[in-house]
C-alpha cells in the first residue's frame, strides 16, 4: 500500500466518500449530472466526472421506493467508510442526508444551497453513523496498523478475503464479473476477529467460517445496530454491508 511503509500506522491515510468540492453523499445518489446554474457560470463550472447514480430519478422525488433505495445505498457506503482502516473523513451533513440540489461547486453560495439544514435529518442515516462510530471505537479499528497477510508486522491485523462459499478468494474469483459479494476476514492483534460482508448485488447467501459469530451491523435495516447469533449459511440483503464479531 502507498502509505504502509516505515511501520506507519493506518492513521497516516484518510478515507472519504465526499468532500467540500463535488456532490454531497446524498447528491451522489440523487443526481447523474451537476446542476450549477445558480453559480452564474452557465453550468460550466465544476467537474462532470461525478461517479454518481440517481437511482432512476434525477433529483428529489416523492417515490418511496427510490428514496428507500437511496438511503439503503447511503448506509452501505457509510459502512465502507467507517469500517476501513485509516482516518474516516465525513463531510458535515452527510450523516443526515444533506443535499446541495445537485450543485457540485457551491463555493459562492452563502445561502440555503450550501447551509446545513438541521430541521429534517434522515434518521436512518443518523442511526447508521451512531452505530458505526460506536463499533469502530469498540473493536479498536481506529487504532490499527495497516492489515497484512500471514507475514509482516505482528502488531497489524491479519486480513483474508473470502468467497461467498466460505473459502479463500482465488485469483480467478477477482476476475468474475458476476461476483458481487465477498468478505474481509480481519483478525485483530490481541483483539476480536471481525468479518465484514460487502454485497454490491442482489440478495445472496454467504457461508460463515466456523465459530460462534454474532451479527453486529446490518445496513439493510433502518436501525443497523444489532447483536444476534449467526452460523452456517446466512442471507445478506441487496446492496448492503454486514459486520460479524467472533464471540
Amino acid at each position: 500500500m502507498q502509505f504502509n511503509h516505515s511501520r506507519r500506522p493506518a492513521t497516516s491515510s484518510v478515507n472519504f466518500l465526499a468532500a467540500h468540492d463535488g456532490f454531497t453523499l446524498w447528491d451522489t445518489l440523487s443526481y447523474n449530472d451537476k446542476h450549477n446554474e445558480a453559480n452564474g457560470e452557465d453550468n460550466r463550472d465544476g467537474h462532470s466526472h461525478n461517479l454518481s447514480d440517481n437511482m432512476g430519478v434525477e433529483g428529489p422525488t416523492d417515490d418511496p421506493a427510490v428514496n428507500a433505495a437511496r438511503e439503503r445505498r447511503a448506509r452501505a457506503m457509510l459502512a465502507t467508510l467507517f469500517l476501513s482502516q485509516g482516518v474516516p473523513m465525513l463531510l458535515a451533513g452527510d450523516e443526515m442526508g444533506q443535499t446541495q440540489g445537485g450543485n457540485n461547486n457551491a463555493y459562492c453560495q452563502d445561502n440555503e444551497i450550501a447551509w446545513i439544514d438541521w430541521s429534517a435529518p434522515r434518521e436512518s442515516l443518523l442511526a447508521c453513523v451512531r452505530a458505526l462510530t460506536a463499533l469502530r471505537a469498540e473493536t479498536g479499528l481506529a487504532q490499527l496498523r495497516f492489515a497484512r497477510g500471514e507475514e509482516g508486522d505482528p502488531r497489524a491485523p491479519v486480513a483474508r478475503w473470502l468467497h461467498p462459499a466460505g473459502r479463500a478468494m482465488e485469483e480467478g474469483d477477482w476476475a468474475d464479473e458476476g461476483l458481487r459479494l465477498f468478505a474481509l476476514d480481519l483478525a485483530l492483534p490481541d483483539g476480536p476477529r471481525l468479518l465484514i460482508l460487502l454485497n454490491a448485488g442482489d440478495e445472496a447467501g454467504f457461508t460463515l467460517p466456523e465459530g460462534a459469530w454474532r451479527l453486529r451491523l446490518d445496513t439493510a435495516r433502518e436501525q443497523p445496530a444489532c447483536d444476534e447469533e449467526a452460523s452456517g449459511e446466512i442471507a445478506i440483503g441487496w446492496q448492503s454491508v454486514q459486520l460479524y464479531h467472533l464471540s
